[in-house]
């Protein structure tokens, strides 16, 4: 909505990563499991980029992980808009994007 054009809006991001990381546990080897600290950056990144639609803007995170972390087998992303601007009593409104 034009609206939330100019003042944006809020949101939640949860990011699911399934990978195996017994080697990293094993090794205590940052480089053999996935870094959260990229991961907080791919989202952040990702988010500053104006989009329409929360499906779009989850599917750029979810391309982002695999494309960014080899060793994830799978991953999700839940984008969720708190306090969407329609009518009704509506808390949020969630995608959730498996890939």
């Amino acid at each position: 909505m034009e609206e939330e054009a100019l003042h944006g809006g809020q949101f939640v991001i949860d990011v699911k990563i399934e990978t195996d990381f017994e080697e990293a546990a094993i090794k205590d080897n940052m480089n053999k499991t996935v870094n959260y600290a990229r991961v907080c950056a791919i989202v952040q990144r990702e988010m500053a980029i104006r989009s329409k639609l929360i499906e779009a803007v989850g599917k750029r995170i979810l391309d982002a992980m695999k494309k960014e972390f080899p060793l994830i087998k799978a991953v999700e992303v839940k984008v969720t808009k708190l306090n969407p601007p329609i009518k009704g009593d509506i808390e949020s409104v969630s995608v959730v994007l498996k890939g």
